[in-house]
């Protein structure tokens, strides 16, 4: 019997979306779906809702739960990777909270920022424990990891464990066609290049017919702009940049300098800037868990349908050896984007089938979305340099380098608030020299 399992299962409309889609894959009848989560509640009630759709669409696959994250793991040919160490209580508000005492405020604080880099400190010891068991129990296992933030995290497994690791996210998949609905133009049919960094890639190329379709987009988007909307800080660094960004305007408003401002109040309004979204997101989630957890958890007529998620579709092209190409995060390696480092982790098309994941060339990207990107990378390798070798000194660089907070914080502060949001994470991150 195949393997597959899920890191976070606890995550359940999530652990849905991306069993459920694997259920509808004929190639993967008789697989064995292992759940592992640290939370047993949470663990069961995913077990409950995915044994009702299995028996609802009637497909022959084992559901088992696992208390023994080695277990979960051992002989499994494909792992999902879900998890959020700290959870909202307390790690996520302490991100907030913390740096909110100095004057710095932050939307989603996931990726990069001083948010992001407080988030990396706690999962990436959490990560290698899985790495170590894999390398163990399933050590030609994918994993596939859905974890943020994307690009440390994805990173870290590519160099420095034997795991063979690819990074997933919504923002390239959806990119075009939400922009296009924001624009009132059709999306049927258009050709697309889209390559970078997670949540900062870049729509680069765009047609139909042959025919550039970024004239009419950026007539349109400057058209747009005369009334508020929720995409504006991306319209915003395409009128001033040229080209448009995969991942939202609530992210992207902290990955710059330009946007989130003390002295500059009225730009949050100007941009419509939704400060502090993800804490008001995850408190509106767990009211809304009680409210449908019966409906999802115990609901023997329960049904679904193949979402966006690429995971299925990965995976059915490794076992049927038909290609499927998708946008991937993977180490660049050999300079798939020439213009940017090799250590640093890039979102770029990738074409999966039963040899495994094949990342492409792209070459090099205009000077000012490499610029751009160098940003965010640059604190994202000094994170790592954190993480792995445990000194205090590289926490500091991080957010010293971090675009949002030093363009907000004097070093003193920087310093200063990197301490307190080390005492106040106590034993969810490691002791730093």
């Amino acid at each position: 019997m195949s393997k597959i399992t899920f890191m976070g299962a606890g995550s359940t409309v999530f652990a849905k979306n991306v069993l459920g889609d694997c259920m509808l894959v004929p190639a993967l009848e008789g697989f064995e779906f292992a759940l592992y989560d640290i939370d047993k509640e949470r663990l069961r009630d995913s077990e409950n809702m995915l044994l009702n759709l299995a028996k609802s669409l009637m497909k022959k696959v084992t559901i088992k739960a696992y208390t023994s994250r080695k277990e979960a793991l051992r002989g499994a040919k494909y792992v999902f990777n879900a998890i959020q160490v700290g959870g909202y209580q307390p790690s996520t508000v302490i991100d907030f909270e913390i740096p909110k005492k100095y004057g710095l405020r932050q939307t989603i604080a996931d990726t990069t920022g001083i948010g992001g880099i407080f988030r990396n400190l706690r999962t990436i010891p959490v990560m290698l424990d899985f790495a170590k068991d894999m390398e163990e129990v399933c050590p030609d296992a994918l994993f596939l990891n859905y974890t943020n933030p994307m690009a440390v995290l994805t990173g870290v497994m590519n160099r420095f464990t034997a795991i063979k690791t690819v990074g997933l996210c919504h923002s390239v998949q959806i990119c075009t066609e939400h922009l296009f609905k924001a624009l009132d133009m059709d999306h049927t049919g258009i050709k697309e290049k889209i390559a970078g960094i997670n949540h900062m890639a870049w729509l680069l190329e765009v047609s139909k017919d042959g025919q550039d379709l970024y004239p009419e987009i950026k007539r349109r988007a400057k058209e747009k702009q005369k009334n508020k909307h929720d995409d504006m800080v991306r319209f915003e660094l395409m009128d001033k940049f040229g080209f448009y960004v995969t991942e939202s305007s609530e992210h992207n408003a902290e990955y710059h300098p330009y946007f989130i401002k003390r002295n500059y109040p009225e730009l949050i309004e100007k941009y419509n800037i939704p400060l502090d979204e993800y804490p008001r997101r995850c408190e509106n989630q767990i009211k809304g868990w009680e409210e449908m957890r019966d409906n999802l958890v115990n609901n023997k007529s329960l049904t679904h349908q193949r979402s966006h998620e690429y995971g299925s579709r990965i995976i059915e092209a490794m076992e049927t050896n038909i290609p499927f190409k998708f946008g991937g995060n993977v180490l660049n390696t050999g300079r798939l984007i020439s213009n940017l480092p090799e250590l640093a982790c890039v979102e770029v098309p990738c074409v999966a089938d039963r040899s495994g994941i094949t990342p492409t060339y792209v070459g090099e990207l205009p000077a000012q979305l490499a610029g751009l990107n160098y940003t965010n990378i640059n604190t994202q390798l000094v994170t790592i340099e954190a993480a792995m070798t445990k000194k205090k000194e590289y926490i500091y660089q991080a957010a010293l380098l971090d675009p949002h907070t030093a363009a907000e914080l004097s070093i003193d502060d920087i310093i200063s608030l990197c301490d307190d949001l080390i005492e106040a994470h106590g034993e969810w991150i490691p002791t730093f020299d």
